[in-house]
């Protein structure tokens, strides 16, 4: 029931944000949980990891290497190309920036789990691209948007710390130290991270009510291509490698979908409401695109395990 109501994700989004939208009232009051539950969220982050996750890194240097290095390049990149080529103005700009800035979102271990990726590859390199993410993500926001906005890049850090390194640190340590405790709670915590996020993009969408109308569709575009282009480029620059299918499709999930609830938490903190925006799209649309992705991806897997036996069979 809660892995149900867990993968209906885009449902519950949806519904909320058009109840913050048609009743702002209901949801601008909460503006200050925004960093409280997303320190809920990787502190859940942290208790589904273990110093393993991390070991498993050596094993797997090349494509966590390759899988970082894209994640950190083309996202950040590709955002601010889009933003110019749509004439947004600063905060739309730096909004979109900071979803490219930021590490990969955990929804795209469920998407490789689904998609017959190599989840202990998604898992590492989402641990990893978070914690670097507490250093990269300012500097590539003010590398990259630095001209147009003041990018407070030593108060970003600070806060990444708190609500990135510090709660994802304490979740591994509570996992190694209890982990039975935590192997119980372990089913919930999807839930309780969807909850949080939902609640997240019900206020951004509340407090961004009227500015919606007016650029939401243009960013809506902008966000689609944004992670198009990523799921697209994880792929085929990692097929061109020589990676396996497997870790290719892991790649293009590590790259595409991103942790936009971060990215929207730091533009509420430090930027106006509508540098929000993209963040709040993004965190819908990159769980149906996905999805859809993901169901693909699983059913030309299942063609060719099915292709590959009857092979076998007729072969004896």
């Amino acid at each position: 029931m809660l892995k149900i109501i867990t993968n209906l994700f885009p449902v519950w989004a949806i519904l909320l944000s058009l109840l913050a939208f048609f009743q702002p009232s209901l949801f601008t009051s909460l503006k200050t949980f925004i960093v409280p539950l997303l320190t809920i969220i990787m502190l859940a982050m942290g208790l589904t990891l273990t110093p393993k996750d991390f070991a498993n890194v050596s094993k797997n240097i090349k494509a966590v290497s390759v899988g970082v290095i894209l994640q950190f390049t083309v996202m950040p990149i590709v955002a601010l190309i889009i933003a110019t080529l749509m004439n947004f103005d600063a905060n739309l700009t730096v909004g979109l920036v900071l979803v490219g800035a930021v590490a990969g979102g955990t929804s795209s271990n469920v998407m490789c789990f689904l998609a017959k990726g190599d989840v202990a590859l998604s898992i590492s390199m989402t641990a990893i691209s978070t914690l670097l993410s507490v250093i990269f993500t300012p500097l590539l926001v003010e590398l990259l948007a630095g001209k147009s906005i003041d990018i407070p890049v030593t108060g970003m850090i600070i806060s990444l710390i708190k609500i990135v390194l510090i709660p994802v640190v304490l979740g591994i340590v509570l996992n190694t130290l209890l982990h039975k405790p935590t192997k119980k709670i372990a089913p919930a915590l999807p839930l309780i991270s969807m909850a949080a996020i939902v609640i997240i993009i019900a206020i951004v969408v509340a407090l961004n009510a009227e500015k919606l109308v007016e650029v939401g569709s243009m960013v809506a575009i902008a966000v689609i291509l944004h992670n198009s282009f990523g799921l697209l480029a994880g792929y085929w620059i990692t097929k061109k490698l020589g990676f396996e299918e497997k870790v290719c499709r892991t790649i293009a999930f590590e790259v595409g979908l991103q942790n936009s609830g971060l990215a929207t938490a730091l533009a509420m903190k430090f930027f106006a409401p509508t540098a929000a925006i993209a963040g709040t799209i993004f965190s819908i649309w990159h769980n149906i695109s996905g999805s859809i992705l993901a169901g693909y991806w699983s059913r030309t897997s299942n063609e060719i395990e099915t292709d590959k036996a009857i092979k076998e069979h007729s072969n004896k």
